[in-house]
C-alpha cells in the first residue's frame, strides 16, 4: 500500500523488528510504548498513516509524531515522549507558609465535620480560599502542590501518632519504689528464699480487670469434622448478657494467684478482697501491696478497714500510666490469651465460675514472675 505522507520509508534491522514485536503485544508495558511499537511496525511494513490511526485508534496527529521522531533519530527515540521541562508553578513564601499554617489546625477548626485533614480535603479548602486570602498563586492548587508544600516543612496533618502524656510528677520515684520491690524478690530468690531476720512479709502484686462480658451464643458451636471442617464454626450472633469485674494478687514469691469475681467494682469488693489476704497469710506477717491509685484502693471505707488492722498491710503504688509496672498484668494477659478467649457462657454466674475454675488451673503450675530488668541509672 502506498504511502501518501510523503515521509521516507522507515528501514528495521531484525533486532529492531523484534523488539518491536515483542513490545507491541506487551501486557505490562506501558500503553503508550505498546501503541507507538505497533504504529512503527505497521508504518515499515507499508501502511498509509490514515489506516494506522484507524486501527490502533489514535489521531493522526499523533501517528505522525512517533514516526517523525523515529526518521529523525531512530527507534528507541519514537518509542519514548519528547524530553521537556514543565514550568514549575511559583509558589510564594507567604502562600506556601498559608498552606503550612492551615495543616496545623484541624478541619473542624473551619466548620468542616471532619478531624483531620487528608490531602484531597486541604487542597480542596486551599483552592477554595487562596484569592480571599490573597495568594492567588494557589487559586489551582493540586494534591501535588500541597503535599510538596507540606513535605518541605515534614508535615503529615492525615497521621496521627500516639504519644502518653506524663500526669503524674512523682512518676521517676515511684517507679524506683517499685522496681526496689522486685528486686529485693529477685535477691530472695538467688539467696534460696532466705528472708532477712525482721518480721515476714508477703508482697502481693494487685489489680482490677473490670468490664469481662458474659457473651452466649444464639446458636450452637459445630465442631471440627475430618476433611470436612477444619475448624470450630461459630454463628456471628451473640447476646450480652452484662459484664463481671475481677479483683486478682498474684503472690510474688510463690506465683498463687488470689483472685474474686463480682458484679461491681467498689469499696465494698475490695474491702472483701483484703479480708481474703487477711486469712491467707499468716498472722504477724506484713502483706506488701503493689497496686494503683483507683478510688477503692484509698477510699474512706478502705482507710478505715487498714485502721483497724495496722501495721498489717502496705502499700506502694505504681505511677499513674505506669500500669505496665505491675506484674499482674501479665496474669491479665494470660487469662485473656487463655480461658477467656473466645469464652462462651450462658449466664454470668457461669462466667464467675468458668473464670475460677481457670485460675485453679493456673494454680496447679504456679508461675513466680521475676523483673529481669533493674536499670536504676535511666
Amino acid at each position: 500500500m502506498a504511502r501518501k505522507s510523503g515521509r521516507g520509508k522507515l528501514a528495521l534491522s531484525v533486532e529492531e523488528r523484534e523488539r518491536l514485536r515483542q513490545l507491541s503485544g506487551s501486557r505490562t508495558a506501558p500503553k503508550r510504548e505498546v501503541e507507538r511499537a505497533q504504529m512503527l511496525l505497521r508504518y515499515a511494513d507499508g501502511a498509509d498513516i490514515a489506516g494506522i490511526a484507524r486501527e490502533i485508534k489514535v489521531t493522526r496527529a499523533t501517528v505522525y509524531k512517533c514516526i517523525d521522531k523515529a526518521l529523525a533519530a531512530g527507534v528507541e527515540t519514537g518509542l519514548k515522549d519528547k524530553y521537556h521541562r514543565p514550568k514549575e508553578p511559583y509558589i510564594t513564601p507567604e502562600a506556601a507558609g498559608w498552606v503550612v499554617n492551615l495543616a496545623c489546625t484541624k478541619p473542624k477548626d473551619h466548620a468542616l465535620a471532619a478531624e483531620l485533614w487528608t490531602l484531597s480535603a486541604l487542597a480542596q479548602f486551599v483552592r477554595s480560599g487562596a484569592v480571599a486570602a490573597g495568594h492567588s498563586c494557589l487559586q489551582r492548587a493540586a494534591k501535588a502542590t500541597v503535599w510538596r508544600i507540606l513535605n518541605a516543612h515534614d508535615i503529615k496533618p492525615h497521621r496521627i501518632r500516639y504519644y502518653l502524656e506524663k500526669r503524674d510528677a512523682e512518676f521517676e520515684q515511684k517507679m524506683h519504689e517499685v522496681l526496689v520491690v522486685y528486686r529485693e524478690i529477685a535477691m530472695a530468690h538467688d539467696a534460696e528464699n532466705k528472708m532477712p531476720d525482721r518480721r515476714p512479709q508477703y508482697t502481693v502484686s494487685v489489680d482490677e480487670k473490670p468490664g469481662v462480658q458474659a457473651l452466649t451464643n444464639t446458636a450452637r458451636d459445630l465442631p471440627p469434622i475430618a476433611g470436612e471442617q477444619s475448624c470450630v464454626a461459630r454463628d456471628h450472633e451473640y447476646v450480652r448478657k452484662g459484664t463481671v469485674s475481677m479483683i486478682a494478687g498474684i503472690d510474688l514469691h510463690n506465683g498463687h494467684i488470689i483472685a474474686q469475681v463480682h458484679d461491681r467494682h467498689r469499696s465494698r469488693e475490695f474491702i472483701g478482697f483484703l479480708k481474703e489476704l487477711d486469712a491467707y497469710y499468716p498472722q504477724g506477717s506484713v502483706i506488701r501491696l503493689i497496686l494503683d491509685h483507683h478510688s477503692a484502693h484509698i477510699s474512706k471505707e478502705t482507710m478505715a478497714y487498714l485502721a483497724e488492722h495496722p501495721g498489717r498491710f502496705s502499700y506502694v503504688h505504681t505511677p499513674k500510666h505506669g500500669s505496665w509496672l505491675n506484674l499482674i498484668e501479665s496474669v491479665f494477659s494470660k487469662m485473656a490469651r487463655t480461658f477467656l478467649r473466645h469464652i462462651r457462657v450462658a449466664s454470668k454466674d457461669e462466667l464467675k465460675n468458668r473464670i475460677m475454675k481457670g485460675i485453679a488451673e493456673m494454680n496447679a503450675a504456679p508461675v513466680i514472675y521475676r523483673w529481669r530488668n533493674f536499670d536504676f541509672a535511666a
